[in-house]
């Protein structure tokens, strides 16, 4: 199966998840918010279940199917927008913890699509002292070591919002989800002191922040081969 083709949901059965009895689950969360005038509103799922699907095919780690709606209340001036508190993503984060551990599956990877989804940060901080063993990937790091890899050429900072990284990511993993118009999207605004307060429409009249003018499907391959290898270099932490 091809990236084009992959769907967004694992397809493994009881009996291949008994044969692989992986230790590690990965958790892919996303958002449903806007991404602009060519991206969807689910994109930053099809990105955290394309990075999932990326190291589910180089480890062995049980892949979950994705949390498809988070904490997205900056970007609510746009229609399409679904948020969830903070409060429910952390508890349904646990609850699936708990559930693996329940199982015999100790370590849970949380594969972050959705910079706003900041509480994650909080339930991998809390999880060790309460007896679960959780992670948060990618870090920073990772990205910037992507980011790098990939030749991406916006920092981070600037290409924050439907950019040449997710649109890169994109174009490599689900061609046929990028829209018309992403090489005249470009629009940027460094200047975000407010963001958490005034929302994303203090900033943005399109929603995008970013370059997105700049994709390219090789850049989103090289992204996705680099996180591959950083994911590799946090299990061997997680031991």
């Amino acid at each position: 199966m091809t990236a084009l083709d992959a769907p967004l949901l694992p397809l493994s059965t009881t009996t291949e998840e008994q044969a692989r009895r992986a230790e590690v689950a990965v958790l892919p969360i996303g958002s449903f918010e806007q991404h602009g005038a060519f991206l969807p509103l689910a994109t930053d799922t099809v990105v955290a279940v394309a990075i999932t699907r990326a190291i589910s095919d180089a480890y062995p780690v049980l892949h979950l199917p994705p949390i498809t709606i988070s904490c997205s209340h900056e970007h609510a001036a746009w229609a399409g927008t679904v948020s969830i508190s903070a409060t429910t993503l952390s508890a349904v984060v646990r609850d699936v913890a708990d559930s693996l551990h329940r199982s015999g599956v100790g370590t849970l990877v949380l594969v972050n699509g959705h910079g706003g989804n900041y509480v994650l940060s909080n339930v991998v901080q809390e999880a060790g002292p309460a007896g679960r063993r959780m992670a948060l990937f990618p870090s920073l790091e990772a990205w910037a070591k992507a980011r790098s890899a990939a030749g991406i050429v916006t920092s981070a900072d600037s290409d924050m919002h439907a950019g040449e990284l997710e649109t890169s990511l994109l174009l490599h993993a689900h061609p046929t989800l990028v829209g018309r118009g992403y090489a005249t999207s470009d629009h940027l605004a460094d200047d975000r002191e407010h963001l958490l307060t005034l929302g994303m429409a203090a900033y943005t009249e399109s929603g995008v922040v970013g370059r997105p003018s700049l994709a390219s499907a090789e850049k989103g391959r090289d992204v996705l081969a680099s996180l591959v290898a950083s994911f590799g270099e946090m299990l061997s932490v997680l031991g």
